[in-house]
């Protein structure tokens, strides 16, 4: 099956915020407090931060699409897992999220400087559609992408300390292990690691 990749509008933010609530959680490591993640994904993942961020200059939210299945009896209108807009467009499969700025982290700042920088914020892509590669899709757009925020800068990212999989994506994709940072998910505090992709 095809999949598209776009620059999402704010028309996708309740598609982009179901589909969050179903990645987010999967990416936390073991052990993690639900009631934590349930509030992070309330408060940090909500259709209106998808909105604001798909209207915002400092912003690149990119979405991975595929043809809609309206009809479908596992995935349709309604159920806990529909990706298909009401008017029959395309499930939403993955997104990647760049944010453009100076860091405040003093553990950022020692790894990247403070200058303005291109974070690749978020990047998930639906279960039923790992390993299909659109998450080097979207990754490769997200790079892409990057310059227009801030050229000629390194971008950078965190992830979760435990999270061997996806840091071994992202080696895979140019980045490395530059520092350590501390993450809050709903008040519960986890140790990051800081990967950076130098430029080409």
């Amino acid at each position: 099956m095809t999949t598209s990749l776009r620059t999402a509008t704010p028309a996708d933010a309740d598609r982009l915020a179901a589909l969050a609530a179903i990645t987010f959680p999967l990416a936390c490591p073991p052990g993690s407090d639900p009631a934590a993640v349930a509030e992070h994904i309330r408060t940090q993942l909500s259709p209106e931060r998808f909105v604001a961020w798909s209207a915002s200059a400092d912003h690149a939210l990119l979405v991975a699409e595929s043809p809609g299945s309206p009809g479908s009896p596992d995935v349709g209108p309604g159920s806990p897992d529909d990706r298909t807009g009401s008017d029959g467009a395309g499930d939403l499969v993955g997104y990647a999220l760049l944010v453009r700025g100076v860091p405040d982290d003093t553990d950022i700042v020692a790894v990247v400087g403070a200058e303005p920088t291109v974070e690749l914020s978020k990047i998930y892509v639906h279960p039923a559609s790992q390993g299909t590669g659109v998450a080097s899709d979207l990754l490769r757009a997200a790079l892409d992408a990057a310059p227009a925020l801030v050229p000629d800068r390194a971008v950078w990212l965190g992830t979760n300390g435990e999270n061997a999989r996806a840091q071994a994506f992202y080696r895979k994709h140019g980045f490395a292990v530059a520092g350590t940072r501390t993450y809050v998910v709903g008040g519960e505090a986890h140790d990051d690691v800081v990967m950076v992709r130098p430029l080409d």
